[in-house]
């Protein structure tokens, strides 16, 4: 099936007890074990599992092409998880551009627990291939990067991560399943925030880690998820699927706004720069154009000056509101330098997260913002 497909049939059935074409919500969390005591019906307590979570579970893993999904209660949680399950004193290879809530994870808490971790451009071959040690067991590549939009050679990076002994994992947030294939270019685990464009209404957290091959691995991380519980609720897990079956149909939308948007501001004489992979000034523009097939609805842009310049700009804004996060209806746009300390993000940059609006409202937005 393809992906329009996918996003509404994948681990879907009709209610067998009251035909509903909706699946009803299960909170309960704790289930009947049968007469000698096992669990015919699948569900044991719902830390384990919950019949919410078996069907976004399983629709996620189909969307993405992968064997097995885990479901997390945010994609920062989805990351210590994956780290949790390497061992002290294992080492990684973590990209210097990254989202700045996972470089604190590694930084902050598991330096302290004995994670070995160098922070390299990955989108540098060479630099990756340098970073290797003999005990290096994953290497992490996000791809598009937040935010500067940089691309990472994702089957490249496989072939250093695999010849090493390593494990390749990959966040694929920001091109969604819709714009990008991990597994296809020998991913072995891809990671989405769901809060963002899975959700897709800025009204649930969640994150997920799907599984290529399941390995000792694999193994170990879905036994953490099962022990920790560290999972969404059963109506999150609604919320998710709920906001899945639009995916495909609002990344288009998104993605034709977020590029119509990028050339208005790339021809604008107080923008410096545009950060839009879509655009051929990008630096990077011909491997997007090789793994992925399209962009999404979020990119950067510099504007000429410094942070106050774009700090002002974003006040004079009437339609697009100021937030963080990305990926729901609503166009956003965040001054990402002041709430990141200790990143390479420039301080004219900032981020915009293209809604469901229509561009021209956008672009009028923008102008007169501009001035």
């Amino acid at each position: 099936m393809r992906p329009e497909t996918l996003a509404i049939h994948a681990g879907y059935e009709i209610d067998p007890t009251t035909g509903a074409l909706t699946p009803p919500i299960h909170l309960s969390t704790t289930f009947e074990r049968d007469m000698d005591g096992e669990f015919s019906r699948g569900y044991l307590y719902t830390r384990h599992s919950n019949p919410n979570r078996t069907e976004l579970e399983t629709r996620l893993a189909a969307l993405e092409g992968g064997t097995k999904a885990l479901a997390f209660a945010s994609g920062s949680v989805t990351f210590m998880c994956i780290l949790q399950a390497l061992k002290t004193g294992d080492h990684v290879i973590a990209p210097n551009d990254m989202y700045y809530g996972i470089l604190v994870i590694l930084r902050e808490i598991f330096a302290d627990w004995g994670l070995q971790v160098s922070f390299v451009a990955t989108t540098n071959l060479d630099a990756v291939k340098n970073a290797i040690r003999p005990n290096t067991r994953m290497i992490l590549i996000e791809t598009p990067s937040n935010p500067q939009m940089t691309v990472t050679d994702i089957r490249a990076v496989a072939d250093i991560a695999h010849e090493a002994g390593a494990i390749l994992v990959c966040d694929s947030t920001i091109a969604s399943p819709i714009f990008q294939r991990p597994f296809e270019l020998g991913a072995d685990v891809v990671v989405h925030a769901t809060t963002k464009y899975l959700g897709g209404h800025s009204d649930v957290l969640s994150g997920v880690a799907i599984i290529n091959t399941m390995t000792p691995y694999a193994e170990r991380l879905e036994r953490i998820q099962k022990m920790g519980g560290a999972v969404p609720s059963p109506f999150d897990c609604w919320l998710l699927l709920r906001g899945m079956f639009t995916l495909p149909i609002r990344m288009k939308a998104m993605n034709d706004t977020a590029l119509a948007v990028a050339h208005f501001l790339d021809s604008h004489p107080k923008i410096e720069r545009v950060l839009h992979i879509g655009l051929e000034s990008h630096p990077q523009y011909a491997l997007g154009l090789r793994q992925m097939t399209g962009y999404g609805g979020l990119f950067s842009f510099l504007i000429k000056g410094d942070a106050q310049n774009a700090l002002a700009m974003t006040t004079r804004l009437r339609l697009i509101k100021r937030a963080t996060s990305f990926g729901g209806a609503h166009t956003t746009i965040e001054h990402r330098a002041s709430v990141e300390v200790g990143t390479t993000t420039p301080q004219n940059l900032i981020r915009l997260s293209i809604g469901l609006e229509h561009p021209d409202d956008l672009i009028e937005d923008l102008a007169q913002a501009l001035g």
